[in-house]
């Protein structure tokens, strides 16, 4: 595993670590499909209604552990902090982010808790 991001990983990253969810939801093409552990958000719009409400109302950060690239996508293992319910999550929470990126925009995101297997 390496710690070097390609772009739009780091500017993903940046965006959630300074809280700036214009800069965000920019970053994603028009049909984009974000996949939280199960809940799939298409569209900006909805994308947003997620990003609104999961990352920025709960100040959620980054801390970048490791970026691996798996079939075409980045792969950035970061232990995620913020002010969010904790019930039932692990301590430290550590999540997998697969983006994938067509372009310079992400089409693609999806998040698990480290090492749980993605359906295929």
């Amino acid at each position: 595993m390496t710690t070097t991001l390609p772009e739009t990983a780091t500017a993903y990253v940046q965006a959630i670590n300074t809280h700036d969810a214009a800069a965000f939801i920019d970053l994603f093409a028009d049909d984009a499909v974000v996949d939280d552990a199960g809940r799939t958000f298409r569209g900006l719009t909805e994308i947003k209604g997620w990003s609104d409400h999961e990352i920025f109302d709960a100040q959620v950060t980054l801390e970048v552990l490791g970026v691996a690239g798996r079939d075409g996508e980045t792969v950035v293992t970061a232990k995620v902090d913020g002010k969010f319910d904790r019930t039932g999550l692990p301590d430290p929470l550590i999540m997998d982010h697969y983006i994938a990126v067509a372009g310079d925009k992400i089409a693609g995101l999806t998040c698990r808790l480290a090492g749980e297997k993605r359906a295929t």
